[in-house]
């Protein structure tokens, strides 16, 4: 890699420099998307010398030297820290179990499993407790475990996770019993925010495309003004004309090229130029040259591709890099 790292890569590098006892403590606080992403980088790199490691590990101590709330005052730093990485609903549970000693919930421990293993628990419980727990996962997880359901069930699930607003600490409690067989957090006096047509939303953009289609044309036709909002809300690929120059050029930075030139393969003109635009002159001439010799490539690899971006593109929103603006006016996803 003769290139810049981005920085999955720049903590790739430095969670193998730290070695496996100290990677694995930090590892343990992250979100379980933040570990396989950094586990990928950590697969994928090849060839790194001697240099390129020290100018990671030196960029990471400048990094650390600048906050000046650790020695001071280090539970405010680690609150802040984390709501801006997070936003304050997923910082709270990391919060809990760094500052407060708290236990991993059940509900928590799905986001650490396959999809699969996922569905495989809540196929059988009731579709309203299958709308919170999708409602709880991160989207593109819910939207995995979402296609491996029934037919039937995914259509009443959005429904659900749609007009779900809050659940009940006492709600909460019997969820984490159904999946661990014991209450473990009773803490909370406050309903938490889950679903709602945003979450809904998320969770259709990240879903198989044929999927997607057959669950809005059946929700049309069982609440067109839901499927309208939902619609209207939804972050597509096309969108991303909307993105001020800044945050193009941030999401650049974190996708790979060739996961870039098969998404812009199905891309309108417009799409096309705002990219190019926010590249160097020189970058954007081989990124057309590339195009051209790519060849026909086939639509499914196209949304996969553009449904890859998006999510990089939400999760940098979520985090407060970048700003998704349009896809439902002044809304975030």
């Amino acid at each position: 890699m003769s290139e810049p790292f981005n920085s999955v890569e720049s903590a790739a590098i430095l969670m193998m420099s730290l070695g496996e006892q100290h990677a694995a403590q930090i590892l343990r606080l992250m979100e379980p998307k933040e570990v396989q992403r950094i586990g990928t980088a950590m697969a994928q790199l090849d060839n790194i010398n001697k240099d390129q490691v020290t100018k990671v590990l030196e960029g990471f101590l400048d990094d650390a030297q600048d906050e000046t709330g650790l020695t001071t005052d280090s539970d405010r730093y680690i609150r802040s820290m984390l709501t801006h990485a997070l936003g304050p609903d997923k910082a709270n549970s990391v919060i809990e179990r760094i500052l407060m000693g708290g236990d991993t919930t059940g509900l928590d421990t799905l986001k650490w499993m396959e999809p699969r293993a996922v569905a495989d628990i809540i196929r059988f419980e009731h579709i309203q407790v299958q709308a919170i727990i999708l409602s709880y996962l991160d989207a593109d997880q819910a939207a995995s475990v979402l296609a491996l359901l029934g037919e039937k069930e995914r259509l009443e699930i959005i429904i659900r996770i749609s007009n779900l607003k809050t659940v009940q600490p006492s709600a909460l409690e019997e969820l984490n019993f159904i999946i661990e067989n014991q209450v473990k957090t009773g803490k909370t006096t406050k309903t938490t925010s889950l679903g709602g047509t945003k979450t809904a939303a998320n969770i259709l953009n990240a879903i198989d495309s044929s999927i997607e289609s057959v669950l809005f044309e059946q929700l049309s036709g069982v609440d067109e003004a839901l499927s309208s909002e939902i619609q209207e809300l939804m972050f597509v690929f096309d969108n991303l004309v909307n993105l001020d120059d800044r945050s193009i050029q941030s999401l650049l930075r974190e996708v790979s090229s060739e996961e870039l030139i098969i998404a812009l393969k199905g891309a309108d003109e417009d799409v096309q130029e705002k990219i190019f635009s926010n590249m160097s002159k020189r970058a954007a001439e081989l990124l057309r040259d590339d195009l051209e010799a790519k060849g026909p490539v086939r639509l499914s690899e196209v949304e996969v591709a553009q449904k890859a971006i998006l999510m990089v593109a939400r999760r940098m929103a979520e985090s407060g890099e970048i700003d998704l603006g349009g896809g439902g006016g002044d809304q975030m996803v």
